[in-house]
């Protein structure tokens, strides 16, 4: 009787023998593996970077959003209803130690003849412009932040010194048009991998509200909690005051209260659904490289019909024959498996390269966890074998003197 060992050695041969078309039959394989691995560091690696921004945040922080026609971030071209009413509420709410309310909105910006549209966010002139300053989690490269008894000066995001949006990049003392206003730019802020956050001005609350005409509507409210363990039981008091200030029925809200934490899970949940569907299409790949060990197998199997004939002429057994067919075909899973997974994490390198390249931070870092490199060879091993089941079954029952006969 053979030992596994026997089995390895005996399958090892005889796909040496036939490299030029393992190769080719393992394509399908490490094609799909490639894509497997590197989709999933990528979008581990992306839920991580996420779950970072968001600890830098902290955990006991709230975010009030009105309701909003279209999508994208508050203030892009959406229709706010939140209002000083509701910023009184929410910071009448117990558990809630400090709140900040926010205009996020689309700005012109004119400079030497240049003119682009971005967002521009108010700074609060007050106690709560500290919360503000906590939640962006920004620093600075050179100058100052606004401060609250500025007007008509800005603090821009990177953007504005790394990227070509004007003829030149600005610089501290440049003077820029915002919807038609003169303003100074009095501080730049380090990159911070995020393109809304780099593309961003920062400009005093009154200040903002004078070039837009606007009275008293915000677009986003934060409150900060007294004790971290207590968010989502103030997230459930915010809701049920807002609810009665507002005198909306529940399931009617016309508002959105989340907490940091809250928020997160949501995004990693609608990144885990990506990261599914991308990873079954990737999944048609490795099915159609099973399909193609079946075959290579099969084909196997009728040109070494004599040799089989031969095997079991000198003693050698069904399982023995099923044995070392199902560990070829394994084989060929495995090592596609292994090439796949090498490629996958290249790929997967260079996208963070890439990102790294465009946003000057590690916006997406790949993560190869053990069990995603041990899985994926698992994974190729067992496709290969289950490919391998049916031309193995045919090899085992062939009778030897049938085969021996075989032309």
């Amino acid at each position: 009787m053979a030992s596994v060992p026997d089995y390895f050695r005996i399958a090892l041969i005889n796909l040496s023998h036939r490299r030029t078309r393992a190769y080719l039959t393992m394509v399908g394989i490490f094609i799909g593996i490639a894509a497997v691995v590197s989709l999933i560091s990528l979008g581990q690696g992306l839920k991580d970077a996420v779950g970072e921004q968001f600890a830098s945040i902290g955990t006991d922080k709230i975010i009030v959003q009105g309701a909003s026609l279209g999508q994208g971030p508050p203030g892009t071209g959406a229709v706010s209803n939140l209002t000083d009413k509701d910023l009184k509420v929410v910071n009448s709410v117990h558990g809630v130690k400090l709140t900040a309310a926010r205009l996020l909105r689309s700005v012109k910006i004119e400079f030497h003849g240049n003119v682009v549209f971005v967002l521009a966010g108010s700074m609060p002139q007050d106690e709560s412009r500290k919360l503000v300053i906590d939640a962006l989690n920004v620093d600075l490269i050179s100058g100052r932040m606004i401060q609250p008894s500025d007007t008509f000066k800005v603090t821009i995001g990177n953007d504005y010194i790394s990227k070509d949006i004007f003829d030149r990049p600005l610089k501290l003392g440049d003077k820029i048009k915002i919807n038609g206003y003169d303003f100074e730019v009095v501080g730049i802020l380090d990159k911070t991998g995020r393109p809304v956050g780099d593309n961003t001005v920062l400009i005093n609350e009154k200040t903002l509200r004078q070039i837009l005409n606007v009275a008293e509507n915000y677009d986003g409210i934060f409150a900060q909690v007294e004790k971290a363990d207590d968010v989502e039981k103030v997230v459930a008091n915010i809701e049920r005051a807002l609810r009665k200030s507002r005198d909306v029925d529940e399931g009617k809200e016309d508002f959105k209260v989340q907490s940091s934490t809250s928020f997160l899970e949501s995004l990693n949940t609608i990144l885990s659904i990506v990261q599914t569907v991308l990873v079954g299409i990737a999944g048609i790949s490795i099915i159609v490289g099973g399909i193609g060990i079946m075959n290579t197998m099969y084909t196997s199997v009728l040109e070494r019909t004599k040799e089989i004939g031969v095997m079991k002429a000198i003693g050698a057994k069904n399982s023995d024959i099923l044995a070392i067919f199902l560990l070829e075909a394994g084989l060929l899973g495995m090592v596609g498996g292994l090439i796949g997974i090498i490629l996958g994490m290249g790929l997967a390198k260079l996208v963070e390269f890439a990102a790294y390249s465009a946003f000057g931070k590690s916006l997406i870092q790949a993560s190869f966890p053990p069990y995603l490199i041990v899985g994926a060879l698992l994974f190729s091993f067992i496709i290969g074998s289950i490919s391998g089941i049916w031309p193995a079954m045919q090899a085992s029952r062939l009778k030897p003197v049938d085969a021996l006969r075989y032309e």
